[in-house]
């Protein structure tokens, strides 16, 4: 967990996912997107909590611009979701979902014994069978000038873990020091990233890393999100064995939601309403 550690981000490799179930899900995302306009708007969703939404950009209501990407975002558990278009989408979704769930399950062990806790620690005191599992897939198309855009900017994500795959075509971004490196991943490997609960919940010994997405002239990305949290009522706070000092307050992970989702996606700007301040 040493890189997790410094960089707040690593590839995984030997998962155990098929190749051929993650390349099934991105070619199924891609049907998705490949809809008509009428077919899509039946799953725009009316609010970030809505189980299936789909559009552009992040929050169309309080952004200032709108970012260069088409997104469908689906919660998969504790409740499976899923469009029913196009054919075969849903069959594929709950497969894939159900075998990155059990990887970032076992990556929870590991974190649990790095903090010196029972391996079972932050699966059962965070209620991760009741956990939420959010699908979120972005389309980044070719943008005619790639310089005055942006697919996604710096943010962190809500969640403890991020999982993350994409169609072999480059555009994520990891700020480390304060500078951006490009994240080239080994073949059929997974992208995963530390989220802000996993920060709030070891008292800073985890921090969540700011990324962003860039895009590009020539081709297509599509990049498959996975974010896996606590149940939407569990209150997430510092764990009593590393809260000395105590540096972050608790807070519902539906409130947290909500609060980050709910505006404008800008750094960690949501984390800092329940970071402590010393003076």
């Amino acid at each position: 967990m040493n890189d997790n550690l410094e960089w707040g981000f690593f590839m995984l490799i030997n998962h155990g996912v098929p190749e051929s179930l993650m390349t099934g899900m991105i070619e199924a995302c891609r049907g998705f997107f490949d809809l008509t306009e009428e077919e899509k708007r039946e799953f725009q969703g009316t609010h970030v909590l809505s189980p299936i939404r789909c559009g552009t950009s992040f929050n169309a209501r309080v952004d200032q611009i709108l970012f260069w990407r088409d997104f469908l975002k689906v919660f998969v558990h504790p409740q499976f979701h899923s469009p029913s278009k196009p054919a075969g989408f849903s069959e594929v979704c709950l497969q894939y979902t159900q075998r990155m769930r059990k990887a970032a399950g076992e990556l929870l062990k590991g974190i649990s014994k790095s903090l010196g806790l029972e391996e079972w620690y932050i699966d059962k005191t965070m209620n991760m069978d009741s956990g939420l599992q959010i699908l979120t897939v972005n389309l980044y198309p070719p943008c005619p000038q790639p310089e005055y855009a942006m697919g996604l900017p710096p943010h962190s994500d809500h969640s403890f873990l991020t999982i993350l795959i994409q169609n072999g075509i480059g555009g994520l971004q990891v700020q480390h020091k304060g500078q951006w490196f490009d994240v080239n991943p080994i073949p059929n490997s997974i992208l995963v990233n530390t989220g802000d609960h996993l920060e709030v919940l070891s008292n800073g010994k985890y921090k969540s890393v700011l990324h962003r997405a860039v895009v590009n002239n020539k081709t297509t990305r599509i990049s498959l999100v996975l974010s896996n949290g606590p149940s939407l009522d569990t209150v997430v706070e510092p764990v009593p064995e590393l809260s000395h000092p105590l540096k972050y307050i608790g807070m519902a992970y539906k409130e947290y939601l909500e609060l980050q989702q709910g505006n404008k996606l800008d750094g960690k700007t949501s984390l800092d309403r329940v970071r402590i301040r010393t003076m």
